[in-house]
């Protein structure tokens, strides 16, 4: 079913007059993005926040530690957290990446966990993945069309607009991620424990954080943390915040235009040289290189 899904010319047709460039384009709609890609990107360390992404043509893959994640048209991609990871994209001028982006807002989330009332998820069972493609069912299908639909009508996204997203997310929470979403809202199981640090890290990461006094956020020991933490993300808690740091010290550089020593401060780093070594050893090359190339990135 899902490959018939995937094939419907529809959601191109109704993506392709709403891409202004390649990368991300803004709609009508707060937090709802189209994307596009003419060509080929590597694999490339990159953040997505909280979002669900829709392919409707071409395809991707995402590296989180040892997973291979795919998502293709008759796919979408749920990630609850932002975490850092490598995506490879495939794409031509003949058949470009073409996509949707809808980010997750949590109060709208919360409000949607609460009236579907409860759900047997069971907290002590395997943690949940934070990021993961899921099979576009007919449901979602629908509502993914009735969403891109309202992006094209200023009235029907100013009135219709936030009911269309709900229904997106509503279909996501029905879906084989519905447990890793639900428990971004419920605060219980070592999982819930695990995302409230990963808030934290991402508020603060440019100060000093040791993985003791996280793991006391936690109310873990240290090894019962770096175990849980190493379990959603991938990597360690010290990894994780190093590759959240070079990440944004990217974008940094690339598109606002910061020179190396200003970058490096503004995440974290208190030493230039060890800044441009990590920066070195993560994406191939110097940051001087990236600021002295700062085209726009397509989408990864």
């Amino acid at each position: 079913m899902h490959s018939e899904i995937g094939r419907s010319p529809e959601m191109k047709d109704l993506i392709r007059p709403l891409i202004e460039s390649d990368g991300f384009s803004d709609t009508r709609l707060p937090g709802i993005r189209v994307m596009a890609c003419h060509r080929k990107i590597d694999r490339t360390p990159i953040i997505y926040q909280p979002s669900l992404t829709i392919i409707a043509q071409g395809r991707k893959i995402g590296y989180l530690g040892d997973r291979e994640i795919h998502y293709n048209p008759g796919q979408y991609l749920v990630q609850t957290l932002p975490l850092p990871f490598e995506c490879e994209t495939f794409a031509s001028e003949e058949a470009p990446m073409l996509g949707l982006a809808v980010q997750i807002d949590p109060a709208m989330l919360g409000e949607l966990v609460v009236e579907m009332g409860e759900v047997d998820d069971d907290p002590e069972a395997t943690p949940p993945r934070p990021m993961d493609s899921v099979e576009m069912t007919d449901s979602m299908h629908e509502a993914v069309i009735r969403l891109l639909r309202a992006l094209h009508d200023p009235m029907d996204a100013r009135i219709a607009g936030q009911q269309r997203i709900r229904e997106v997310v509503y279909e996501a929470l029905k879906g084989q991620q519905g447990p890793a979403l639900r428990a971004l809202i419920r605060n219980q199981g070592n999982y819930s424990r695990i995302v409230r640090v990963l808030t934290h890290i991402h508020t603060d990461y440019r100060t000093e954080l040791s993985v003791e006094a996280l793991a006391r956020e936690a109310n873990m020991s240290v090894s019962t943390f770096h175990q849980h933490f190493k379990q959603v993300t991938q990597v360690s808690p010290l990894q994780y915040i190093k590759r959240l740091r070079l990440i944004n010290a990217q974008l940094l550089l690339t598109h606002d235009d910061l020179n190396v020593n200003q970058a490096a401060a503004a995440t974290g780093y208190r030493s230039v040289h060890q800044f441009s070594r990590d920066y070195k050893r993560y994406f191939g090359t110097s940051p001087i290189n990236d600021r002295r190339q700062p085209e726009a990135r397509a989408v990864s």
